[in-house]
């Protein structure tokens, strides 16, 4: 394996990988703390503060890859900051909103591309069961390939289904990350439209050699699972943190 990939978790699901020589950003929120009102009734989001500035994230960027446009994956401040022509992969769903949005060098990635020696897979998902389901909309994943790179599967905003679990068999990750924030909305408590401590430990029973890799925690009031929950979850299960890493923010792993 090239020592060079490394994956930064920013904030709730935003990364900044490095990966085959480029520079990736993944669903970019960079709204300043508590720009939008309560979720779940508990506080103004996002709860914290972005740890790195935003000229720092852009700088040097050679691919946005955004999995779906809930303002949470990509706001109107990483619209109004990124530049229009920057190299943008995205979900057929959102094809005409990166259009509307004036991206002119944005690309629908159907089921996969190839880019710069790195292919990039396009995964199913499903944010949620039931009635919210239908509320919220389609959402993609995606997995990263290249030579001399470890295989990386980007889950993206989805309960523990069959669809990941097939995906998890087919490409064989090194790498899944995935956004264990069991969020849920009032009225739909009984839910949750991502995965939660025990569907996390479900994907890990069923991830093979791969090393996972946990976000989309402590930064929205509608996320009940925490860093604090999910790792006591592993420990009961005696997951080890050779198996599961739940970064902080503006950490960074060395793949």
């Amino acid at each position: 394996m090239a020592t060079s990939a490394s994956i930064q978790l920013v904030r709730n699901a935003t990364l900044v990988i490095n990966y085959a020589g480029k520079k990736i950003l993944v669903d970019p929120m960079l709204m300043p703390k508590e720009s939008f009102d309560p979720l779940a009734g508990k506080a103004r989001n996002p709860m914290v503060d972005l740890p790195i500035s935003i000229e720092e994230l852009t700088k040097d960027l050679d691919l946005v890859l955004v999995t779906h446009t809930h303002p949470d994956h990509f706001d109107q401040v990483a619209s109004q900051t990124l530049d229009k022509s920057i190299k943008l992969f995205n979900q057929p769903a959102d094809q005409e909103f990166f259009q509307k949005e004036g991206f002119t060098n944005a690309e629908t990635v159907e089921e996969s591309k190839v880019w710069n020696g790195i292919t990039i897979h396009r995964t199913g998902g499903e944010h949620g069961s039931g009635e919210i389901l239908k509320q919220m909309g389609i959402v993609s994943g995606f997995v990263l390939q290249a030579e001399n790179q470890p295989t990386l599967y980007i889950v993206g905003d989805s309960i523990w289904i069959e669809e990941i679990d097939q995906a998890i068999q087919k490409y064989k990750p090194d790498y899944i990350i995935t956004n264990s924030g069991g969020a849920a909305f009032p009225g739909f408590e009984s839910t949750p439209i991502l995965m939660d401590e025990e569907q996390t430990m479900a994907l890990i029973k069923d991830s093979g050699e791969a090393r996972v890799i946990a976000v989309h925690m402590d930064a929205l009031d509608h996320c009940r699972t925490t860093r604090v929950s999910l790792h006591q979850k592993a420990e009961e299960l005696n997951i080890g943190t050779d198996k599961l890493t739940i970064p902080q923010d503006g950490e960074v792993i060395t793949l």
